[in-house]
């Protein structure tokens, strides 16, 4: 089961933190809103956690271990999704998907299909991703959410874009995953229909605490 814990963790920009320190520790079968005002460091905190930031101070540790570098034991079992779709416009939607299913290693053709028509986007296999709107492009990012192995889900504000129904179907595939054991920590401005979210209310540095165990 995944586990990740802070101590004393802050992001740095320009040698000064964003945020009041963190101590708090996240287990499997959680689903985690991090939130706080405009400038606070929500997106900041989201790519730290995946090794895409590193201007932090504290002890971030995974399993037990604290971590410095990038970890590839933490990597491997990672999922973000940012606010850009990470969506190569040239290539089809499957193309894709297909991608990624091999970075992942998982060589399942027919489940390319399925996860484009679980987004709505049954038939659109091959339509190149420049014909797309932006609602499309993140739909195609979200469809890597029903392939996906990972235990660990980091989604910054993963309803942006997408309609009433499509919010529906991924809350429900969020508590699916928490229900089997995985994490999700996530940004949202969505109220969310999830049973047992956990809150984490980041403080600007400077005005009040941010310990939450």
């Amino acid at each position: 089961m995944p586990s990740l814990e802070f101590r004393q963790f802050t992001c740095q920009r320009d040698g000064h933190p964003l945020f009041n320190p963190l101590n708090f520790a996240l287990n499997g079968g959680e689903v985690v809103q991090i939130a706080g005002p405009n400038g606070a460091g929500k997106t900041t905190f989201l790519r730290s956690l995946c090794g895409l930031f590193d201007e932090w101070t504290g002890e971030m540790l995974w399993q037990g271990t604290p971590l410095r570098v990038p970890d590839f034991s933490l990597c491997s079992q990672l999922l973000y999704l940012g606010h850009q779709p990470g969506v190569k416009k040239s290539l089809t939607a499957g193309e894709n998907l297909r991608w990624f299913f091999g970075v992942q290693g998982m060589p399942f053709p027919g489940a390319v299909s399925d996860a484009l028509a679980q987004v709505g986007l049954q038939g659109y296999e091959d339509t190149f991703c420049y014909q797309m709107s932006a609602g499309q492009l993140r739909r195609v990012a979200l469809a890597r959410l029903y392939i996906s192995r990972a235990a660990i889900w980091i989604l910054d504000e993963p309803f942006t874009a997408i309609d009433r129904f499509g919010v529906q179907n991924l809350e429900t595939l969020l508590q699916r995953h928490v229900s089997n054991g995985g994490l999700v920590i996530l940004t949202t401005h969505q109220p969310l229909a999830i049973s047992g979210v956990r809150l984490i209310e980041l403080q600007m540095a400077g005005r009040g605490g941010n310990d939450v165990d």
